[in-house]
């Protein structure tokens, strides 16, 4: 057991992906949510033609 301590191979890059892509997923759901909500919330006068 001389010389036997844990040497991580994979680079800390490849640790970080996986949170960076779930913190990307929240960014662009809420992003999608707050899209909707101001879509919905829109209080513009509606354009309609008069004939």
């Amino acid at each position: 057991m001389a010389n036997k301590h844990n040497v991580d191979s994979r680079p800390w890059i490849l640790d970080v992906v996986p949170f960076i892509v779930v913190i990307l997923i929240t960014a662009h759901v809420l992003a999608l949510v707050y899209w909707i909500y101001r879509l919905v919330t829109d209080n513009r006068p509606q354009r309609r033609k008069a004939h």
